[in-house]
């Protein structure tokens, strides 16, 4: 795991008690700082997955290689106004194509980031986790939404509300590793990690409870690093101060989580949904623990989120980039 020392002692991004408009904004503004790395962009034959790139290409984040059918994306592009007359544009005759073609110039070390167009997020995941041609490792690839919640202190991680649907302890252990890599290494500091059920004890008539327990002592015995875990915890005890006081729950980080664990992909998903709609929070995404961080936008995603998505995923990225610069011991 890089370290700060490692990154030139960078300040976290986001500290408690910042408005609520920074935490994206100061993300997008170290992305500018760092190298922009070459982009794969995996069908963009729509409006908004083609804004997308251009915006964070504008904005000197990323270098994009636009991969799809070129007639298409060209009309996409003369019809809404947009140039991309200095991207390169890697013709593929449909979605599935591109997606496997995507992979390949990853696999070719063509670029840096792999990021979603306008296909079906399966679709490209399909092509990614192969077990032949993809781009998996040793680690479980997972999700994680990146929220800025307006009534909430903090950069909120959700973690795996896409992916995984019911993981076992082997993948939440993976799940949670990879949520701590990428908080510690786009320079929000060390995280304070709640694994979430239905309540704070354990107890077996609710398996998660086991699974957070299990979790936090792998935590203790170095088999998770990088973060400070708790759980079982019930969501209000992992982010409200007073719900975790009135508990009698005591811990670093009852009431004040920046990642939230989630038991499965339907809690996950209905909590960060229900962030955005009802609490109007922002939510970039990447995909991790495939070889290269993978940005998944939305048509539904604001400018900010798609930024953010790309910020995230660049200083994440130069941050890979660094490690493996680093003398082998």
């Amino acid at each position: 795991m890089l370290k700060d020392s490692e990154i030139g002692n960078i300040a976290p991004v986001g500290p408690v008690g910042d408005p609520p408009a920074s935490k994206y904004e100061r993300l997008i503004a170290r992305a500018k700082q760092v190298p922009a790395p070459t982009t794969i962009v995996v069908h963009p034959c729509e409006e908004t997955a083609l804004r997308g790139p251009i915006q964070a290409a504008e904005a000197g984040i990323i270098v994009p290689i636009l991969v799809g059918p070129a007639a298409k994306i060209t009309a996409v592009a003369r019809e809404h106004g947009l140039d991309i007359s200095s991207f390169e544009i890697v013709d593929a005759p449909h979605s599935h194509a591109a997606a496997a073609k995507a992979v390949e110039l990853i696999r070719a070390s063509k670029g840096e980031l792999l990021m979603k167009g306008s296909l079906h997020t399966d679709e490209l995941m399909r092509e990614v986790a192969s077990s032949t041609t993809g781009l998996r490792t040793e680690r479980r690839i997972s999700h994680v939404f990146i929220l800025d919640v307006p009534t909430y202190p903090e950069t909120l991680f959700i973690t795996d509300a896409a992916i995984n649907i019911f993981p076992d302890l082997d993948a939440k252990r993976d799940i949670v590793q990879n949520a701590i890599d990428l908080f510690t290494q786009v320079g929000l500091g060390t995280p304070r990690v709640a694994i979430l059920s239905a309540v704070e004890t354990v107890t077996p008539k609710i398996p998660s409870t086991i699974d957070a327990a299990a979790l936090c002592k792998m935590a203790e015995r170095g088999q998770i690093t990088g973060g400070i875990l708790d759980g079982p915890l019930a969501f209000d005890n992992a982010i409200d101060p007073e719900a975790a006081k009135i508990k009698g729950i005591t811990s670093a980080v009852a009431g004040r989580a920046q990642i939230l664990v989630v038991p499965d992909l339907e809690a996950g998903n209905m909590l960060a949904k229900n962030l955005r709609f009802l609490a109007k929070a922002d939510a970039a995404g990447l995909v991790l623990g495939a070889r290269v961080p993978i940005i998944l936008t939305s048509r539904a995603d604001s400018v900010r989120s798609r930024m953010a998505s790309c910020a995230a995923a660049v200083l994440y990225a130069d941050a890979r980039r660094r490690i493996a610069a680093l003398p082998k011991a």
